[in-house]
């Protein structure tokens, strides 16, 4: 690893007053990257540019969309677990609008988000809550992609967490096993799930899906004094829902 502070310490260092120099300035950068937490030189350029670090809850829903975009395209149970984060957390207006905005810009995978994360390693309960926002996130629409866990175990390590510690924490967020069911019996139990039958045309098909996906939708419930319980049913339904129709448009062919 390179340590900018402690290059530069040590050039400048010797260049004023040879080897000695180069010793005393080197120590003095090792003590500056530590202190700033500069890992590489794009940590520092960073902080010559005087970025300034970013908010929690901006961190968080850049991560969350990062996730929901790591996969291939965000589904709607991606958008509604950001919109439970939301509600979860209490947020107003202008809060929500700054989260969206920070979802959106997660889903561009533009932000270097080691230094943030390292500085919010420092809050342990902070970390563990964003952590655990994160496996919700990735487990949203029913699996957990190799690209998403790959980056939650990345930013974990950036928290100070072990890969074992960040995994074992999935286990809490994976979906409810089942026991096996073959393609044809899958296929039966979504039509039953959605009130369609075998021969029910797409157009049915879907007006049915949309119909159940608002009654059951998780923010038809906020702001009633649902408990957590009742919202994380409604969340599960909705999942079920929204595979339910995945399974059938691909039995049946239809988009």
């Amino acid at each position: 690893m390179l340590w900018p502070g402690t290059v530069v310490g040590a050039v400048s260092g010797y260049l004023i007053a040879s080897i000695p120099g180069a010793m005393l300035g080197a120590l003095l950068g090792q003590a500056l990257d530590r202190q700033l937490r500069l890992k590489s030189w794009q940590d520092l350029r960073q902080r010559f540019k005087g970025q300034a670090g970013l908010r929690n809850d901006e961190l968080l829903f850049i991560m969350l969309g990062r996730l929901a975009k790591a996969d291939g395209a965000v589904q709607p149970a991606h958008i509604q677990q950001a919109r439970q984060e939301m509600h979860d957390l209490g947020m107003e207006a202008p809060a929500q609008r700054r989260a969206i905005a920070s979802f959106n810009r997660g889903k561009s995978g533009q932000d270097n988000l080691r230094i943030d994360l390292e500085r919010l390693g420092l809050q342990p309960h902070a970390a563990e809550g964003v952590l655990r926002a994160c496996w919700r996130m990735a487990w949203a629409d029913g699996r957990a992609g190799q690209g998403e866990c790959e980056s939650i175990v990345l930013w974990g390590s950036w928290l100070g967490w072990s890969v074992a510690r960040v995994q074992a924490l999935s286990m809490e967020y994976q979906p409810r096993q089942r026991p096996p069911a073959s393609r044809e019996s899958s296929y039966e139990q979504a039509l039953r799930l959605l009130g369609v039958g075998a021969n029910s045309e797409p157009a049915q098909i879907k007006r049915a899906y949309r119909r159940l996906l608002s009654r059951h939708h998780p923010d038809k419930l906020a702001g009633s004094g649902a408990t957590q319980t009742q919202l994380r049913e409604a969340t599960e339904r909705t999942r079920d829902l929204h595979n339910a129709y995945a399974t059938i448009r691909e039995q049946r062919g239809f988009r």
